[in-house]
């Protein structure tokens, strides 16, 4: 009898390999990071074979450490970080360049560009997604233009395009099968969400020969097989990681709403089967969806830079030992003293999108030291959040009294009470942090048959903590009045910048 689904996480800077039992707890795991690779100033990259590689080591791992026969396995499900760009000769099975990620802005001259030329309306009505280097469809473009030879390999149909997501599935099955899920596709900036197909009128407009691009499936579809410890193993789960937070965090009803923590931090709405229009710079996108269901949108914003604030004070500026600690020390002072920090690392997203932005600290006095700017950082992130949440309140009828999370950052409890203050609204932390995980585990389960529906699921979803406002409405205000200062300095510096 199959007892457990496999569930392999790929995120923005380590893998992951979790077992999932019927009840949807963690049996084992295993996790291993990779290299980030900066070349230069705002440029992000990756290789892919390293990621392959150990995602490929902590599945090995996790399974051999749970003490399980592979046999044992229904499934696999897989998570990614999204519009992270690989291109690859389909024969040799190596990719070409480093893989572009998702937080690079090497292209922003290009989307510049296609601003200037008219085309933000067109692409937005098509794909629901702004103009913006953070899309896959500028990254492929710049690896076609910048590679020697790529392009005249891509149109002689020699080679493949995927995130990473795709990149996985080929080479977990051998290179058997080219595929991504909805997800994935409506992130490329190449794909029509009404139609639910490659767009060719965007493929003509980036020049990207239809022949690089993977099939695309429902969330919950058949994927081929994967050889695991001698066992043949269906990969039936596939979804982008915010899409599989959403879906691991049971936001099954329009109007649910999460919010992941991790290296960035992502919000996302359940808005049923119906794209939702908007103009207060959100991302209308596609939700992972079963097959054989009538597919399913979200509402999201994107905040680029969330728990790396946390890393940029540990690894840059050694304020911190241990990210961990951050709340502890952002406790040694009863209030930010007036600094603002704002992580536009990559620029600025929902709702400013500012790629030209970069982070500023704004505040300082003499009296202004190492825990403010602790702080300062922390509040950021839930800062940022309430832009999303303000943004998102604007497209929807009914305001949202809850926000569920999950996401490594959640278990910070200073930032936990943070978020629900500023936004003034309750904070629901999931009982399993690893919502992304499960979110692909359940849908892999759905597909075959080891959950029986979405009711079983949301039976097995549980909070471990609510947080409630408790901060003052006028201290409330001040701190808003504050950040929002701070933000218009850091846009104003990014368009000095430009003259």
């Amino acid at each position: 009898m199959k007892k457990y689904i496999l569930s392999l996480d790929e995120g923005t800077t380590s893998t992951r390999s979790i077992l999932f039992d019927r009840k949807g707890k963690i049996i084992a795991s295993a996790q291993k990071e990779f290299t980030q690779y900066y070349p230069a100033s705002g440029w992000v990259e990756q290789d892919a074979m390293e990621i392959y590689a150990s995602q490929y080591a902590t599945m090995t791992e996790a399974v051999v450490a749970s003490g399980i026969s592979p046999d044992e396995i229904a499934a696999v499900g897989i998570t990614n970080q999204r519009e992270t760009s690989v291109v690859w000769n389909k024969e040799t099975g190596r990719p070409i360049a480093p893989a572009i990620v998702w937080q690079c802005r090497r292209t922003e001259p290009l989307c510049e560009g296609l601003k200037t030329d008219g085309y933000e309306t067109m692409i937005r009505e098509k794909t629901g997604l702004p103009i913006d280097a953070y899309f896959s469809a500028s990254k492929i473009r710049w690896i076609l233009d910048n590679t020697e030879g790529a392009r005249d390999a891509a149109e002689k149909g020699n080679l493949l395009f995927g995130t990473i997501d795709t990149w996985l599935i080929w080479k977990l099955t051998g290179g058997k099968v080219h595929a991504t899920d909805l997800t994935n596709a409506s992130r490329t900036m190449l794909f029509n969400i009404h139609t639910r197909t490659w767009d060719t009128e965007l493929l003509a407009l980036f020049d990207i020969p239809q022949n690089m691009l993977p099939e695309v499936k429902m969330s919950a579809d058949d994927y081929g097989t994967l050889h695991l410890l001698g066992e043949e193993i269906p990969i039936r789960g596939v979804a982008g990681d915010q899409q599989a937070a959403l879906f691991g965090q049971a936001c099954f009803s329009e109007g649910d709403a999460k919010n992941t923590y991790g290296t960035g931090c992502f919000l996302l709405m359940n808005t049923g089967t119906s794209p939702k229009k908007n103009d207060s710079g959100l991302i209308t996108t596609l939700a992972a969806t079963e097959y054989g269901r009538t597919p399913e949108y979200a509402l999201e914003g994107s905040v680029f830079v969330g728990g790396a604030v946390i890393q940029w004070l540990r690894d840059e500026l050694g304020f911190l030992r241990d990210s961990a600690d951050s709340a502890y020390f952002a406790q040694k002072v009863k209030d930010n003293g007036g600094v603002y920090v704002v992580p536009a690392f990559t620029g600025l997203g929902a709702p400013h999108w500012d790629m030209h932005a970069r982070g500023t600290i704004t505040g300082l006095t003499r009296g202004s030291g190492r825990n403010h700017i602790i702080r300062a950082a922390l509040e950021s992130i839930a800062y940022q959040t309430n832009d999303i949440l303000g943004a998102m309140q604007k497209s929807i009828d009914t305001p949202l009294r809850s926000l569920k999370v999950d996401g490594g950052a959640s278990k910070n409890t200073f930032l936990m009470q943070f978020q629900s203050d500023i936004s003034a609204i309750a904070v629901h932390k999931s009982g399993e942090t690893e919502a992304t995980a499960l979110g692909a585990a359940f849908l892999a389960g759905l597909a075959v048959g080891f959950w029986k529906d979405r009711t079983e699921l949301a039976s097995l979803c549980s909070v471990s903590e609510i947080y409630f406002p408790t901060m003052r409405k006028e201290e409330r205000e001040k701190n808003l009045i504050g950040w929002n200062k701070a933000v218009k300095m850091t846009t104003y510096l990014s368009a000095l910048e430009r003259e």
